[in-house]
């Protein structure tokens, strides 16, 4: 008990701004944590926000030597502040989603014998065929990504392989990019990592491998099978395989930590290193999801994680491979009008004051007593689209006998999740119409799209966080993601401290909402998972 008692384990997050880790012992208390900040700390790189933008303002990277160095300057600090390295058991970590780093070839061979006499960074300045990695806010590679989906068969083909249609920042239309605008390069590279197996491999002291969860963003891998997919890497790049390497489960214990480490620094020679996984996979892990829960950010964009049993690939979201249970999915959706609609309405209808936005909320009746809105005042990711529109319990938009310049027949599926939570027994109604369809009731909403006119004031708070919500559930249950038994909400971000928004959000997911605080989960959850890995590898 003792040495349990003495031990920690360490989760790295290597993220756009920061490296940060935190330490946790065997009762997942954090005991130490610390961070270098790239652009304060590493002048030298001269970044802006961790990155380089080029010229273009699509190109976006990062040098690779800097994460190296940062990890140095972690280190140093961590040992300067009296922590015992000795006592590590395990370390994990997480990376950026989707960068890529380029390694030179002859690379494995200096990761093999590092001097613990010297920085890694010293060692490894030389190691790297692509000085400057491509990041996550890359938006240059529109044109592979549409030759990506040709290849295949279009979006849905390729979203029912990788779990997603093509991004731009997805690393293999990076990877693209580079093979016909840096065919030199390209050769050189002996191996291409995520930054989050790039990180592993720097504690192995070898190549690690691409591990299923953060491999689910790349659009290369086949997420049913959890290997690659030849039609999807046939379409990138030649012998793109070889250079990728081979795919680990994301609770894959890689092997021990470099004796670089343990010479220069103390860690034991025994210390375990887990995959090293992406950082919104390793968020789920810090928020501690199961089976049947959804987290909400609720910040200047909304996100939704879920885990999910039986995924349901679509054009809109990301189905990426479980971080936890290798044999469960999770998903995540982005929707880019968040608080700043929020606040918008907030000024326009509460004189900006949240106080009367919450008291419009406590005033107005689950269903909005009909009226709806759909709020995008840019455009939107879930789904493409933006503008803003208001239907009322007529199923016309206010103001609809106002001359209209044209007017054109929709219909609104919101399929059977709506049938379901106290916000929908209230819309139900309202409906105009439906129709049954493998046994239960669909319904189904037609509106006259005419000129836009404002609710009252009350209701178009309402309007607002409830479109909102109910928008994140249809797309949820689109993916494949249920409610069961026993199911939970976890809030965070800024609008989570608003007790009224939240009761909202629990209408209309029919489950308590639960807040949470989730300041640096993608490295915490990698502790957890540094912890968890560890004792199932010594059972």
């Amino acid at each position: 008990m003792a040495e349990v008692a003495d031990s920690c384990f360490l989760g790295f997050d290597f993220s756009t701004q920061q490296l940060k880790v935190v330490a946790v012992d065997g009762k997942f208390d954090v005991v130490h944590q610390s961070s270098v900040q790239f652009d304060s700390e590493l002048p030298e790189f001269r970044t802006h926000g961790g990155v380089h933008i080029h010229a273009d303002q699509l190109t976006v990277t990062s040098p690779a030597l800097m994460w190296v160095k940062a990890l140095d300057v972690l280190l140093e600090k961590m040992r300067n502040a009296g922590f015992d390295f000795s006592r590590v058991k395990a370390v994990s970590g997480s990376g950026q989603q989707h960068g890529s780093v380029f390694w030179r070839k002859g690379a494995r061979q200096t990761l093999n014998h590092l001097d613990p006499r010297k920085h890694l960074h010293e060692l490894l300045q030389d190691s790297f065929a692509l000085q400057d990695s491509p990041v996550w806010m890359d938006s240059s590679t529109s044109d592979q990504c549409q030759y990506l989906e040709a290849a295949v068969g279009g979006a849905q083909t390729l979203a029912d392989i990788t779990g997603s249609r093509a991004y731009e920042r997805f690393t293999g239309n990076q990877i693209a990019k580079i093979y016909r605008l840096k065919p030199n390069e390209f050769i050189e590279s002996e191996r291409i990592s995520l930054i989050s197996s790039f990180a592993s491999s720097l504690f192995l002291g070898d190549y690690a491998s691409i591990d299923f969860s953060d491999g689910s963003g790349m659009n290369l891998m086949d997420i049913f099978k959890k290997q690659w997919s030849q039609v999807c890497l046939n379409a990138t790049a030649p012998e793109l395989a070889e250079k990728l390497g081979d795919l680990t489960p994301s609770t894959a214990v890689l092997g021990c930590v470099s004796p670089y480490y343990s010479e220069r620094y103390g860690f034991p020679q025994s210390c375990a290193v887990l995959a090293f996984t992406g950082d919104n996979p390793g968020s789920l892990a810090g928020m501690r999801l199961q089976e049947g829960d959804l987290a909400v950010s609720l910040g200047t964009s909304d996100t939704v994680f879920l885990w999910i049993q039986d995924p349901k690939p679509t054009v809109e979201g990301h189905i990426f491979c479980n971080p936890v249970d290798c044999s469960a999915y999770m998903a995540l959706i982005c929707f880019k009008n968040g608080s700043f609609t929020r606040e918008r309405i907030r000024n326009e209808c509460a004189g900006g004051s949240w106080e009367r936005f919450s008291s419009a909320l406590r005033s107005t009746p689950m269903g909005n007593n009909g009226n709806l809105g759909i709020y995008f005042d840019v455009m939107e990711i879930t789904p493409p689209t933006a503008g803003v529109h208001r239907f009322n319990a007529e199923g016309q938009r206010p103001g609809s006998h106002a001359v209209v310049d044209r007017q054109l027949a929709v219909s609104v599926e919101f399929s059977s999740v709506l049938m379901c939570g106290n916000v929908a027994v209230r819309l139900k109604e309202c409906f105009m119409g439906a129709e049954t369809v493998s046994g239960y009731l669909k319904p189904v909403f037609v509106f006259a799209l005419a000129q836009v006119a404002a609710f009252d004031r009350e209701v178009e708070i309402r309007a607002l966080v409830e479109g909102q919500f109910l928008a994140k559930r249809v797309h949820a249950e689109k993916l494949g993601y249920k409610i069961i038994q026993g199911t939970r909400v976890l809030a965070t971000g800024g609008a989570s401290a608003n007790k009224d928004i939240l009761q909202v959000l629990s209408d209309v997911f029919n489950a308590p909402v639960y807040t949470i605080d989730v300041a640096n989960s993608a490295c915490l959850g990698c502790a957890y998972r540094a912890l968890h890995g560890n004792n199932s590898f010594c059972l």
